[in-house]
């Protein structure tokens, strides 16, 4: 019997209409359009207008596109997994919400929460429903409105964030094409460095907490920096000689969105040539759990059948991980 593999059939993004642009930046809050330029790599990044607007608004959009490209019966989408931290309520997940209004009445459907590893967690769980023979027809989706959780009062966060979304098919194939390993890693001790302290049921929302801005994102960037070019180049390179591949087999590095400097970073320490490594950093900013998809919906027209790709990413918890996917069409 041949092996079933899960392949990645279709791609697609979006993004709010809003850009909040460095210029703009400056005159909320004390920082320069060349510095964040220069420390970060960002010139713009998307944000999500209007009342009642969650992060489930830009996964639908992501969603609808990808089953019209991919000429896809939402009927037939067997699973649904967003990977989020900004969900739209506590509960029920967003990725119920998303299927409920595009139609995917046959899915069931349920969040992940890995912050910017979210969607590498997302795309290995869905991959083992198909391996195992369970699903044929799968989307996992990457979506964050960061915007919701920065406070734009802290120089030191509200450079680096934005809103978007980005969602893939995934579906079972006998090809020797898809995800073909993956090595996921997490370190709770790194919790005390990226988080949001308010919110949960250690400290739930109080007027106290509030005031004190405790449900904003929280980060302190020094030892944030040193994990993540540490942990994302340790698994990338265990990946690449787990799978037999040197840096001339692989494509494309498709790095987490962070940081400029980090990705730069991390593919000098994997000794991989910035020539071949995805960055559109500058457009989006870091929206976290989206940034993986919307490289590869940036980079599509680009991607040829059979091309080995590496995913990669790190985020807070600590949960970091790399995907070695084989380009399906």
């Amino acid at each position: 019997m041949a092996k079933i593999n899960a392949a990645i059939t279709g791609v697609q993004g979006y993004v709010p209409d809003y850009i909040l642009t460095n210029a703009e930046l400056e005159t909320m809050v004390d920082t320069n359009e060349e510095w964040i330029r220069t420390r970060t790599g960002i010139e713009q990044r998307h944000i999500l207008k209007g009342e009642g607007q969650g992060t489930s608004v830009m996964g639908i959009e992501a969603v609808k596109g990808l089953l019209e490209k991919t000429n896809t019966d939402p009927g037939e989408v067997e699973l649904v997994i967003c990977a989020t931290v900004t969900p739209d309520m506590v509960f029920p997940d967003t990725a119920n919400i998303i299927a409920d209004e595009t139609g995917m009445k046959n899915a069931f459907c349920y969040d992940i929460h890995a912050a910017c590893s979210g969607f590498l967690y997302a795309l290995t769980t869905a991959t083992r429903f198909i391996e195992a023979g369970a699903h044929k027809k799968v989307i996992v989706i990457g979506a964050d409105k960061m915007s919701s959780i920065i406070d734009y009062t802290d120089r030191t966060t509200c450079v680096i964030f934005g809103d978007g979304a980005g969602a893939v098919m995934l579906e079972a194939t006998e090809e020797p094409v898809g995800v073909m390993d993956a090595l996921l890693k997490s370190d709770g001790a790194g919790r005390v460095y990226l988080h949001q302290k308010a919110g949960g049921s250690r400290y739930p929302a109080t007027a106290e907490t509030v005031a004190n801005r405790e449900h904003y994102v929280f980060q302190n960037g020094r030892p944030v920096f040193k994990a993540a070019v540490s942990g994302m180049s340790d698994v990338v390179t265990q990946v690449m000689q787990r799978n037999h591949l040197a840096t001339e087999d692989i494509a494309w590095l498709v790095p987490h969105q962070a940081n400029k400097r980090i990705i730069e970073t991390v593919a000098r320490m994997a000794d991989f040539p910035m020539e071949r490594v995805m960055i559109n950093i500058q457009k989006y900013g870091n929206t976290t759990a989206a940034t993986l998809p919307l490289c590869l919906w940036d980079w599509e027209d680009q991607l040829r059948k059979g091309d080995n790709i590496i995913l990669t990413a790190f985020g807070g918890g600590f949960t970091w991980g790399a995907i070695y996917v084989k380009w399906a069409y």
